[in-house]
C-alpha cells in the first residue's frame, strides 16, 4: 500500500500537522518507505492514516494553490462558478 502513496505529500502533511496539532501525539515517520517495516513502524503509519482526522482548516491543491475549508470534518470541494 505505501508504495501506491505520495509519500512526499504524507511526509509534508505529517510534518504540518505536528507543527499546527501540538495537542495530538503524532508520530515520526521515516524519510523514505523502509525496505523491512517492523510493527512500530506499522503502528505509527496506521495511526497517521487512519486514526488521524481533521475537523477544522483547510486542504490545499498542491496544483493550483486552492484552499477548501474543512467543517466538522468535512471538506467543501466545490468550485466557485467562475472556476468551472
Amino acid at each position: 500500500m505505501l508504495s501506491k502513496l505520495d509519500y512526499n505529500a504524507l511526509m509534508t502533511t505529517t510534518n504540518l500537522l505536528r507543527k499546527q496539532a501540538v495537542d495530538i501525539d503524532i508520530p515520526t515517520l521515516p524519510e523514505k518507505i523502509p525496505e523491512s517495516i517492523d510493527d512500530e513502524t506499522i503502528a505509527c503509519y496506521h495511526k497517521v492514516l487512519f486514526d488521524i482526522h481533521v475537523m477544522h482548516g483547510h486542504l490545499v491543491c498542491p496544483d493550483t494553490g486552492r484552499k477548501f475549508p474543512v467543517k466538522d470534518g468535512i471538506p467543501n470541494m466545490i468550485l466557485h462558478e467562475d472556476e468551472i
